[in-house]
């Protein structure tokens, strides 16, 4: 079945190329960088107890060869993940990534004395060192380091959970992709993205059958699905006891670079706006002439919604069109994840789901993966995910060490590559029913953006809060929490059947990063209101702040980031702005306003 969808499609040759890395999992380079790896970081131990009592310039210096040996290793993690996520049934590919990840932790015990050293070093000789123009460079990541001070534990107990790491989360994430990735749905044993797609199906009872073919299949693993959980909200519920930290979330936004108050913010302004979800989808069951609407109908096309098979080849031209009338730089940079093969397309046997963008290292280029299935929805992925890398190929000439973005402002560049897309997508239909539909489309992507997302947090939330305040939860537990944040979102415009209380078994988000899915609601309220500035400004003014957004990477907080665009993240305003360009969108569809675009 996947074999000719990719051949339809023309997406069988449409592979990464991971040579540009290593030329294969036996190839010597590997070796000699992680002997390179091992050997700087034994000499870099030399300095450990001594960290207070260096000149600045060799404190600057030992600042470069650290970073020299995460971007090795960080090219060696890379090769090895993308390589296993293509064939997670390769035993093979899972016992190399599985070394690399032994190998990462064996350097990270070398070398975990220079976080605690510096994050407690005495404030004013930190200044001291800051202030050196060689440290310089690195100031927003060494400033960085040191918010953590308070939740550090002592150099052996740090030593001894690194040391444990790789059979800790890391395996159980392991064990996670594994079992998704043997999972066979249906008498035709499809793939999980293939099920997963039949949702956005015209036919009901196709819509219907995907939906039990999806419980039926999460149904026979559910036993070791909700021990893997339970597993991974234990382990984050003693590491934060450890490092007292007050709250499940608060990690999180700690690594976001985000004040609680304005997490807290967005997602209070964005549960108040629930009614919004509602009011769609009452809209929708009219529209789409139905007595009730079901769970399996959520993601169903209006009538009027082109349903054409799109290539690869039109996939490509729309994606980079979309580019260059807003950038033709951001439109070159693209083009060359296209022309270099550094994006993996095909529908695989095996292979993860979903859709990500890898940032790799600075000296080498992201990655891309999607699993491409051909409809409009899919080129939206695309779009994202090449917003994703476009931003991460920027941001590498900040170098390893300052190229890593938030993950609130790495997602605007990807949502912001979204609405381009949208808008020439939208700018070629004339029929108004097509417009119409087309805006529905956008408007349940803005809605999985934001409030599923919310509603995900939600779910998070109550969780964690529930794992440790009454210990293990079992799959019925899980079940009625997730229905619980469900049903808060979705109230009474949607039915959410039996089979939807186990859909919560298969989002990666809640166990590779827990408390991520914010960032999806962040950027996306986000770039609504820099579209909106793009439209005031014009291109000459606002695209050249944009670029130079992107390409400061991570060597800012968001806050300072932002600056240039006059935004405050604490204003509740700015939050209920972005929900209010929603809102006018959704008079638009219901008032049929089709202008009422952001």
């Amino acid at each position: 079945m996947s074999t000719e969808r990719n051949i339809e499609l023309n997406t069988s040759e449409v592979l990464w190329k991971l040579t540009d890395l290593y030329a294969s999992l036996d190839d010597q380079q590997i070796q000699d960088d992680l002997d390179f790896c091992h050997q700087e970081a034994d000499l870099i131990q030399e300095i450990q107890g001594k960290l207070d009592e260096l000149e600045p310039a060799v404190f600057a210096r030992t600042i470069r060869r650290l970073e020299r040996i995460q971007e090795n290793l960080g090219r060696i993690a890379t090769y090895a993940f993308l390589n296993f996520c293509t064939q997670v049934k390769n035993a093979e590919a899972g016992a190399f990534q599985q070394k690399i990840k032994e190998e990462a932790s064996k350097l990270e015990r070398k070398l975990v004395f220079f976080n605690l050293e510096w994050a407690k070093m005495d404030q004013a000789l930190a200044e001291q060192f800051l202030a050196h123009e060689e440290v310089a460079t690195y100031g927003h990541f060494l400033r960085n380091l040191r918010r953590y001070a308070d939740h550090l534990l002592s150099e052996p107990e740090e030593s001894l959970l690194v040391e444990f790491e790789p059979v800790g989360t890391e395996s159980w994430l392991n064990l996670f992709e594994k079992v998704l990735g043997y999972l066979e749905f249906g008498e035709n044993k499809r793939s999980e993205e293939e099920v997963l797609s039949d949702l956005y199906d015209s036919d009901r009872e196709v819509r219907r059958k995907a939906a039990q073919e999806l419980t039926k299949g999460l149904q026979s693993q559910l036993h070791i699905l909700t021990h893997i959980f339970n597993t991974i909200l234990a382990e984050k519920m003693i590491s934060d006891r450890l490092r007292n930290y007050p709250s499940w979330i608060r990690t999180r936004n700690l690594s976001n670079e985000l004040e609680d108050v304005t997490v807290d913010a967005l997602v209070t302004a964005s549960v108040d706006r629930y009614d919004l979800v509602q009011r769609y989808y009452h809209l929708k069951k009219d529209l789409l002439g139905l007595d009730d609407l079901q769970d399996y109908d959520r993601y169903a096309p209006l009538p009027s919604l082109p349903e054409q098979q799109i290539s690869w080849q039109e996939c490509q031209e729309m994606v980079l069109e979309g580019f260059r009338g807003f950038s033709p730089e951001l439109a070159d940079i693209a083009e060359l994840f296209f022309s270099k093969n550094w994006i993996h397309a095909p529908l695989l046997d095996g292979k993860r789901g979903g859709a990500f963008a890898h940032p790799c290292v600075p000296d080498a280029h992201p990655y891309v993966l999607v699993n491409y299935t051909g409809n409009l929805r899919d080129v939206s992925t695309v779009a994202h995910e090449l917003g994703h890398g476009v931003h991460q190929y920027l941001a590498r000439k900040q170098g390893y060490y300052n190229s890593n973005t938030t993950l609130v402002l790495a997602e605007t560049a990807s949502v912001f590559a979204e609405l381009l897309i949208f808008h020439r997508q939208l700018d070629i239909l004339e029929d108004l029913a097509q417009r119409r539909a087309f805006i529905c489309q956008k408007l349940e992507s803005i809605f999985a953006t934001v409030f599923r997302q919310i509603s995900m947090n939600r779910f998070e939330e109550l969780i964690h809060n529930t794992r440790r305040g009454h210990g293990e939860l079992s799959t019925e537990a899980l079940s009625d929490l997730w229905m619980e944040s469900q049903k808060a979102m979705f109230g009474d415009s949607v039915h959410l059947g039996e089979q939807y209380r186990i859909w919560w078994s298969y989002i990666p988000h809640f166990l590779h990063t827990p408390g991520y899915v914010y960032s999806y609601a962040f950027g996306e309220l986000l770039v609504l209101a820099l579209y909106r500035i793009y439209q005031q400004e014009g291109a000459a003014s606002f695209v050249p702040k944009y670029i130079e957004l992107l390409s400061q990477g991570g060597n800012q907080s968001p806050y300072e980031l932002l600056k240039p665009f006059n935004i405050d993240l604490n204003d509740p305003e700015f939050w209920q702005g972005g929900l209010a360009v929603i809102e006018e969108m959704l008079v638009g569809v219901e008032e049929k306003l089709l202008y009422a675009t952001p």
